[in-house]
Order: structure tokens, then C-alpha cells, then sequence
């Protein structure tokens, strides 16, 4: 009689997680770095959508990486979805209140799309856009944003104010200069072009 053998079990692959805590963070700091890169590619590429699920997942691992936030925030944006983009960008501002592109960010993000926001949207908008102004004079697009706002709101003294500013800020800025122009001329109109852009 032949002796049976045993079946042979699989063999386990070596264990691939550490527990050492140390190590662990590390990993998963480096992924997270990865997943923010990769994301922020991607938002380079203009390919938000494919960006949204590389940086939900780097903010679920690491939920205070403002990079992370921004980059996510700013890729619901060029999706136009603007209410999507504001509890990340909240978050981040709670987190880092002197970032003067979390602030910018989130104007956006409150406002939508100028031709269809309500004054509250607006007021909100205002609010952030001054604190980014606050963080850092000099932020790009805020001055002829908050112009176009004035602008739709019929407040031209302000708008123009505003234009000035970026004007003074980007001497390249065309279009904050062509408004400036026409309201000097009397035909501010809306603010419906020259051009409406997200920050």
C-alpha cells in the first residue's frame, strides 16, 4: 500500500505589510505624494475627470493634504461641477487660511458659472476672493473676477476699481483692460464677455 501525501497548501507570498507604524506612514505618505502628482498631471493634461478619482483617493488617505484638496477642488471646476468642489476646498481653507489659492479656488467654486449665480452665491464668492486678496495682494485673476461680479451687478464704479487692479497686478491682462475701456466709455453692459473663465 503506497502512502498518501499530503496536499500541499500554497504557499503564502511574505508578508508585504510592515508593522512597524513608521514604515507604514512612509508608504502611504509616498502614495499619497504619487496619487497628488498623478493627479495634478492629469488636470495638466486637461483630463479633470480622470484626475477626480487619483485625489479622492489620496484625500481619503491623507484628508489634511491641502494639495490634494486644491487639485480636487480645481478639477470639479473645469468640470462645472461647482458644488462638488466646496467641501474639499472648505476643508483645505480651514486648514491652511493664509493660501491665497485655497481662497481663490473656492470663490470659484461658490460662484459657478457668473450669468446664472444668485446674489448669495456672489456675496459668498466676494468674501473668499477678498481673503485670497488678503493672503497675498497679487493672486492672479481675483481683481478681474470680482470685476466681472461688480460688473453683473451694475455696481460699475466698483467694477472698474477692480479692472484697474488687475491691470495694475498683470499689465498682460487684455481683457481686464478692455472692460476698464468700455466703462470708461459708458458701454461697461454685462458681464457676459469678453471672456468669463473660472479662476
Amino acid at each position: 500500500m503506497s502512502k498518501q501525501r499530503k496536499p500541499q497548501l500554497p504557499k503564502t507570498p511574505p508578508n508585504t505589510s510592515s508593522d512597524d507604524p513608521e514604515v507604514e506612514q512612509m508608504r502611504r505618505t509616498e502614495q499619497v505624494r504619487r496619487l497628488v502628482a498623478d493627479g495634478a498631471r492629469l488636470l495638466a493634461a486637461k483630463r479633470p475627470g480622470e484626475a477626480v478619482p487619483k485625489l479622492e483617493e489620496a484625500l481619503s488617505l491623507d484628508p489634511q493634504n491641502v494639495s490634494a484638496a486644491i487639485n480636487l477642488g480645481g478639477a470639479f471646476i473645469l468640470q462645472g461641477k461647482h458644488d462638488r468642489a466646496v467641501p474639499a476646498l472648505e476643508t483645505a481653507s480651514r486648514l491652511e487660511p493664509d493660501n491665497a489659492m485655497v481662497w481663490s479656488n473656492l470663490a470659484a467654486a461658490y460662484l459657478g458659472k457668473l450669468p446664472f449665480s444668485d446674489r448669495a452665491r456672489q456675496d459668498r464668492a466676494i468674501v473668499a476672493y477678498e481673503r485670497a486678496l488678503m493672503a497675498d495682494a497679487r493672486t492672479p485673476n481675483v481683481h478681474y473676477n470680482l470685476g466681472l461680479i461688480y460688473l453683473e451687478r451694475d455696481d460699475t464704479l466698483r467694477a472698474a476699481a477692480h479692472f484697474l487692479r488687475a491691470v495694475e497686478t498683470n499689465p498682460a491682462d487684455r481683457d481686464a483692460q478692455l472692460w476698464l475701456d468700455r466703462i470708461r466709455r459708458g458701454d461697461g453692459g454685462s458681464a457676459d464677455s469678453p471672456s468669463t473663465g473660472d479662476s
